[in-house]
């Protein structure tokens, strides 16, 4: 399970309301099932005990570059759910989706993982190819394309170096790795970038409108 450090005056709308309690510095939440109406359920949250906002050379997710529409994203090399070497030439010649995701086995990455796969076939048919990036390791990509059935490529992003490359902004200060799909046109040029953190089934309409469109 992801872990994240948020400041603390961030954390009220993800949690649900009670009685306030006193928690030592940096104590780590594990927000509970079904009490909390955030669809980030499930991964814990550490806070700073004090309300200052960590500084920007303290962020865990940096961001070092930003692609813009009309440009050639850096290369990469990335193993698999398979733990095979994949990159990102290898789809050169068609559209490919790059949709990048906090973590595996979260409800918003779950639900935008099976609205990507059930919408698989519309892909295949508008000639691209899904590819899905997060930090989590091969073995947990593995497992968790076959728990969903998942018929697309799952990369590892160990240090999220390809992330910071692309210039995914993150959310929460940085604390919390960004939800951002890119759509590349067969010369691997970008052709859309979507971030929606909130509404993580949207990145599926909004590819699809593009790539039907080209």
């Amino acid at each position: 399970m992801a872990s994240f450090t948020l400041p603390r005056h961030t954390l009220p709308f993800l949690l649900p309301q009670h009685t306030p309690r006193t928690h030592s510095p940096s104590q780590s939440l594990s927000i509970p099932s079904k009490s909390s109406q955030s669809q980030f359920y499930g991964l814990k949250f550490s806070y700073f005990s004090s309300g200052s906002i960590p500084s920007s050379s303290s962020l865990k997710f940096s961001v070092s570059a930003k692609l813009d529409k009309g440009t050639v994203p850096p290369s990469f090399t990335l193993k698999d759910q398979d733990g095979k070497n994949v990159s990102l030439s290898k789809f050169k010649g068609k559209a490919v989706v790059v949709y990048f995701y906090p973590a595996d086995e979260t409800p918003g990455c779950t639900k935008q993982a099976c609205a990507f796969r059930d919408s698989y076939e519309k892909f295949k048919k508008a000639g691209a190819e899904v590819v899905g990036i997060s930090g989590d390791d091969p073995s947990s990509h593995k497992a968790f394309a076959k728990k969903y059935r998942l018929p697309f490529t799952l990369l590892s992003d160990d240090g999220n170096k390809v992330r910071k490359e692309w210039g995914v902004p993150g959310d929460f200060f940085g604390a919390l790795p960004g939800r951002q799909t890119y759509v590349l046109d067969k010369k691997g040029v970008v052709q859309l970038i979507y971030n929606n953190q909130f509404q993580p089934e949207k990145h599926i309409d909004e590819t699809l409108k593009l790539l039907q469109s080209l």
